[in-house]
């Protein structure tokens, strides 16, 4: 299985509008972190996760130029879904599966209500939703997918386990049900603000506590604001299995 990740940052990306901080300034590459989306090849299927206002730009960079095989969403946040209408290529991507649980499907047909009208224009983005429930498996084609339940703040969100990937973002905190559910698993991408507590968000510390409580071989930090430093310094001090994804890392598992 192999994971790219398309966007490693938080909803306002970095650099961050009207800001001019040592990281919004960085001419790293690893520190230009567009809003989270990863996709993830497994033997049979071709899996974007979240789809975000940065798509079109995320997918252009994208060789070979694949066509998803579903879409899982996280939460109905603009920063998780702001993309989809950028599927309008039809000729190219046609109808995608989107699976999500019922409040964010309700959310989408209210949303982008064009894409779900009995008589729809030419060229509307051909989503057909799948509803989901945390802790009930689903295929795509073969590859098995398992929704977590993950709380953001106070509203409750999924997370995915495909194989030995887990893929949790925008996380506070999560029941026992889905830190069991993440043992034994070789990539954990996993969401990490900043150095600050924040009521919805984990921050490095406690994200760092978390990777160590779920054990993966290793972990790969996302949904990162530019107060999460400079990759650069902020990776080098983090403990060893332990690291910032950033946009357009590959992983293999």
């Amino acid at each position: 299985m192999k994971i790219r990740v398309l966007g490693s940052g938080t909803s306002m990306g970095v650099p961050t509008i009207g800001c001019d901080c040592e990281v919004c300034r960085s001419t790293d590459p690893r520190d230009k972190r567009l809003r989270c989306s990863s996709l993830v090849y497994t033997d049979d299927a071709v899996i974007l996760i979240d789809c975000g206002p940065d798509f079109r730009q995320q997918y252009l960079q994208v060789q070979p130029f694949v066509v998803p095989d579903a879409i899982l969403i996280t939460h109905e946040h603009s920063d998780h879904v702001g993309g989809l209408d950028d599927l309008r290529p039809s000729n190219v991507f046609g109808d995608v599966d989107v699976f999500a649980e019922d409040y964010t499907a309700h959310d989408l047909r209210t949303r982008l209500p064009y894409c779900f009208a009995k008589e729809k224009y030419p060229g509307v983005p051909g989503i057909m939703l799948k509803e989901v429930k945390p802790f009930e498996p689903f295929k795509v084609k073969n590859t098995e997918i398992l929704p977590l339940r993950v709380m953001h703040g106070k509203l409750p969100i999924l997370g995915f386990r495909i194989g030995n990937l887990g893929y949790v973002t925008d996380m506070k905190t999560m029941p026992q049900e889905s830190y069991d559910a993440l043992k034994g698993l070789d990539i954990l991408i996993m969401n990490a603000l900043h150095v600050r507590d924040h009521p919805t968000h984990q921050n490095i510390d406690t994200a760092v506590k978390n990777a160590l409580r779920i054990g993966a071989k290793e972990t790969y930090f996302i949904h990162m604001s530019h107060y999460a430093g400079l990759h650069a310094v902020a990776d080098a001090q983090l403990p060893p299995h332990i690291h910032y994804a950033y946009d357009g890392l590959e992983l293999f598992c």
